[in-house]
């Protein structure tokens, strides 16, 4: 076997593409898109070397246009869940033994697939099934993912070099990262195609055996993906795409002696739910299974009065109502000094009256369709008790149909009331509200703001007093995991802004980072004597000299 000790290319951010009008890309993914719509799709489960057809299909739909079919998927039940725990466990010894760089191959291919042939295809894919509009698609399923897959493999160089600093004269220590012992469920959300495809390949990377179930309104990227991952060499076993309800996924799984870990982003409630079950089978595991989760956000914008209003008020656009509201960063709770709010407010209501809302394929759009009909449910349940609260006024949108498509417009809610249930529940869409406070009462919103929330993932501040800026950064340390400064508090870059949250939000574990690989991986430390002491007894247990 070949030995050395390998650079990887050094990562670089993927470059956005603009899609502008004319441009070759634009005309490009309006042709994926267009063949996505005409094109019914018959979706396997990818267990082993096994595409396995159950004959129980479920419809993909698009949000924006639910009486269309994409295709459909076939669901499973418990069997496939426990056929593709076997088939993890089976691929563990050869992909754990596999070299390093050969792994990192598979994955720095995959990222450049992306990159060329399979971008378009990946991007109407996550327009098409999740309702992203370009841009938000360009950035999630193509540039993030890209970079994921790219600085992962850094990480992991970085990981496997770190070593003791020091071996004494006749000793030679020196650490070794096994992947953990048993196999890994990965259990991804909706809403970025990046996370479905970082949080298994950043466990596989690391040696790891997986056991994918992605959201049912991902699986038409997620079936993208797994042709990724093959047609990049992945081995078949070690990383299992399945389609079963996650009641009936977790009764399998954590109820199996080789779960080894978590790697989790969705609500609050069912990761909690999910480390309760873990904690009463503890005893049923070979090893202490690594809980891995990033999950709600109640995140917040602080508008100081010394802040520019203009930048303000965009941050709170972009923040708000980029994709619909529906990222785990996007600002649902404003507070906006009484002095700003006249000047802001206008800006606001400027903006979104140029603000476009409907299906991806009119790219003129800025909102599209939230992502099923129980989230519709919610948010025009949420915004018709604000509209006849008598603590709250709704000076935006408030307008809903689900007749076509399951549209929400941009609806801004203000508030009296600082702990109104808009101001503390995730609602997960377009739906914002704003709490004005007196401009001397700046510490005291600072207060509110850490407070008001169980949560803790993403909040920004504006302003351009130094003082008011450490002011915040200091009282809101425990509020945010991430953290902004005079802009959005979306838009986390993989390498620039490693994501996640505390309280409520998460473990922190930050994925775009080496802190979230090192969770994937179990340390041993050797210890090699070049020549063994020979006698037990130490100089002090001879005898005085006479």
């Amino acid at each position: 076997m070949i030995k050395g000790f390998f650079n990887v290319p050094a990562p670089i951010n993927e470059p956005v593409l603009a899609y502008a009008p004319g441009s070759k890309e634009r005309e490009l993914l309006q042709a994926a898109l267009k063949s996505a719509y005409q094109n019914q799709l018959d979706i396997p489960m990818y267990i082993g070397a096994q595409e396995i057809r159950t004959g129980n299909l479920k419809p993909l739909t698009p949000p924006h246009n639910h009486k269309h079919i994409l295709g459909h998927f076939h669901q499973g039940d418990a069997s496939h869940v426990k056929l593709a725990i076997d088939a993890a466990l089976a691929a563990k010894a050869e992909w754990e033994n596999l070299a390093w760089e050969h792994r990192a191959a598979i994955f720095l291919k995959a990222a450049d697939l992306i990159a060329g042939p399979y971008r378009n295809e990946l991007l109407a894919a996550t327009m098409a099934g999740q309702s992203k509009n370009a841009y938000q698609a360009e950035i999630d399923a193509a540039c993030e993912l890209i970079d994921f897959l790219r600085f992962n493999v850094k990480y992991m160089t970085e990981i496997y070099s770190q070593q003791p600093p020091v071996s004494p004269s006749g000793v030679w220590n020196r650490v070794e990262q096994r992947p953990l012992e048993g196999f890994i469920f990965a259990l991804t959300p909706f809403n970025f195609t990046a996370i479905a495809g970082n949080l298994p390949t950043s466990a596989a990377m690391m040696g790891n055996v997986i056991v994918w179930k992605p959201a049912n309104t991902q699986i038409y990227s997620a079936q993208v993906l797994m042709k990724v991952f093959k047609e990049a060499g992945l081995p078949d076993g070690v990383i299992n795409l399945i389609y079963v309800s996650g009641p009936v996924a977790g009764d399998v799984i954590f109820d199996h002696a080789d779960f080894a870990g978590i790697h989790f982003t969705g609500s609050t409630g069912v990761f909690q739910d999910i480390w309760k079950t873990i904690g009463t089978n503890i005893h049923k595991y070979k090893t202490y299974p690594r809980i891995v989760g990033e999950t709600g956000g109640k995140d917040f914008i602080l508008v100081h009065q010394s802040a520019n209003a203009k930048a303000a008020a965009t941050a709170i656009v972009r923040g708000a109502f980029e994709y619909q509201g529906q990222k785990c960063s996007a600002a649902s709770r404003v507070y906006i000094a009484a002095s700003l709010w006249p000047e802001i407010k206008d800006s606001i209501l400027a903006d979104l009256a140029t603000i476009k809302t409907g299906p991806v394929e009119d790219f003129t759009n800025f909102v599209n369709a939230v992502i099923n009909e129980a989230s519709f449910d919610l948010l025009a349940d949420a915004i018709e008790k604000a509209r006849n609260n008598e603590s709250t006024e709704i000076i935006a949108g408030g307008k809903y149909d689900k007749s076509a498509g399951y549209f929400i417009e941009p609806t801004i809610i203000v508030t009296k009331d600082p702990k109104y249930a808009t101001m503390t529940q995730e609602l997960f869409g377009p739906v914002l509200t704003v709490y004005i406070y007196e401009d001397d009462a700046f510490a005291e919103t600072l207060e509110l703001v850490d407070q008001t929330s169980v949560y803790a993932l993403t909040g920004a501040v504006m302003a351009t007093d130094a003082y008011a800026i450490q002011q915040a950064s200091v009282a809101l340390r425990n509020a945010a995991g991430n953290f902004y400064i005079n802009d959005k508090c979306t838009g986390a870059v993989v390498g620039q802004q490693p994501f996640g949250g505390a309280r409520a939000s998460g473990t922190n574990d930050k994925a775009g980072s080496m802190i979230n690989l090192l969770r994937w991986v179990s340390p041993r430390t050797i210890k090699e004597s070049f020549v063994p002491a020979q006698d037990y007894r130490y100089p002090s247990f001879l005898p005085d000299l006479k």
